[in-house]
C-alpha cells in the first residue's frame, strides 16, 4: 500500500509505516521544516540496510498545498496518517479536501490531533505560547466533524481520546483571567473513510458482521472505532455505514457479512450528537460517559 504522512518531521512514523507496507509498498513523508527532513533523509540509508529495502521518500512542502508535490496524484494513496500537525495549519479545510482527493476509493485518513470542547476565542488564537503548545489551533470538535463532512468524509469515526492537561501555570492563568477556564482540550484519533456510499447518519438495515480474527496482533478481537469492538466469531450488528466501512475497504477479507439493503429500520440506536469524547467532563470533572480512551497525540 501507499501511505502518506502529513507533517512527518524527522521521519519516525514514516519508517514505522515502511515496515508495515513492506518492500512492495511506498511511504511518502511531507514536512515544512528543512531541518527535520534533513534528519529524516540522513537515516534513510541506515533504514534501507536494516529493512532490506528502500520504500520511502520525503518532500519539503506545506500540507495545505499538497498540489505542489508532483509525485502525489489524485486517487493514489491508500492511507494518510498525521500526528498532531493539522491543528497547526491555518487552512485546515484545504488539508482535508486534499486528503479526500488523494485517497483511493475505500482509502482512509487515520490521524491524531487536538480538539476543544468549544470554539477557541480569537484572543487565545493569537497567543504565540498557546500556538507553541498546540492548543490555539485546536478546532471545536463539532466544527471539525462538519468540516470533514463538507470535504467528503461523510461519517467521521472517533477511535480514542484523552484530556490534555495544561501543565504550564502561566498559560492556564492567562486562560482563567480572560474568562476561559471552562475551555477544555482533548487529544483524539479519528479515521475518515473515502467512501461515496456513506450516509449522513447511522441508518439501520438489519445487517451484521462477523470478525474472522485474521488481522495480525488482533486475533481475539478488533476495534473499528471507540464503540465498535468486534470479538472473533461473534455476530455483531452494524449500521449501513459501518457495513460499508468494512465491506468496501482493505478490511473486507477479515469479515463475513450478514444481511442486505432490502429493508430500512430507521436510525441506528446509539447515534448521538453530544460531545463524543469519553474523557469529556462536566460539573468539575465528572465523566459524561465513563471509561477513558487514551488519545494518540504526541
Amino acid at each position: 500500500m501507499t501511505i502518506l504522512d502529513l507533517g512527518c518531521g524527522a521521519g519516525r512514523d514514516v519508517y514505522i509505516a515502511s515496515q508495515l507496507v513492506g518492500k512492495n509498498g511506498r511511504v511518502i513523508g511531507v514536512d515544512m521544516t528543512e531541518e527535520q527532513l534533513k534528519v529524516a533523509k540522513e537515516t534513510q540509508a541506515y533504514h534501507a540496510e536494516k529493512f532490506g529495502y528502500d520504500n520511502v521518500e520525503f518532500h519539503l512542502g506545506l500540507i495545505e498545498k499538497l498540489d505542489d508535490i508532483e509525485s502525489l496524484k489524485d486517487g493514489s494513496v491508500d492511507i494518510i496518517i498525521s500526528n498532531c500537525v493539522i491543528n497547526l495549519c491555518p487552512d485546515k479545510e484545504s488539508v482535508l479536501k486534499s486528503c479526500h482527493r488523494l485517497l483511493k476509493p475505500g482509502g482512509e485518513l487515520y490521524f491524531s490531533d487536538v480538539y476543544a470542547n468549544r470554539r477557541v476565542p480569537e484572543e487565545l488564537q493569537k497567543d504565540e505560547v498557546l500556538w507553541g503548545e498546540c492548543l490555539s489551533g485546536a478546532l471545536y470538535w463539532n466544527d471539525f466533524q462538519n468540516m470533514a463532512k463538507r470535504c467528503g468524509f461523510k461519517d467521521p469515526r472517533l477511535v480514542e481520546d484523552s484530556p490534555i492537561t495544561i501543565e504550564n501555570k502561566a498559560v492556564q492563568d492567562k486562560m482563567n483571567e480572560q474568562g476561559h477556564s471552562n475551555l477544555e482540550f482533548y487529544s483524539a484519533t479519528y479515521r475518515l473513510f473515502q467512501l461515496e456510499d456513506l450516509e449522513p447518519h447511522c441508518e439501520d438495515y438489519g445487517q451484521a458482521v462477523i470478525y474472522k480474527g485474521t488481522i495480525p496482533r488482533f486475533e481475539s478481537g478488533w476495534s473499528l472505532d471507540d464503540h465498535h469492538y468486534m470479538e472473533k466469531g461473534k455476530v455483531f450488528p452494524v449500521c449501513g455505514n459501518t457495513y460499508n466501512m468494512l465491506k468496501q475497504t482493505r478490511f473486507e477479507k477479515h469479515f463475513d457479512f450478514v444481511g442486505d439493503w432490502s429493508t430500512h429500520y430507521g436510525i441506528f440506536d446509539g447515534c448521538g450528537t453530544s460531545i463524543p469524547y469519553s474523557s469529556a467532563s462536566v460539573n468539575g470533572g465528572v465523566s459524561t460517559k465513563g471509561g477513558g480512551g487514551g488519545g494518540g497525540c504526541c
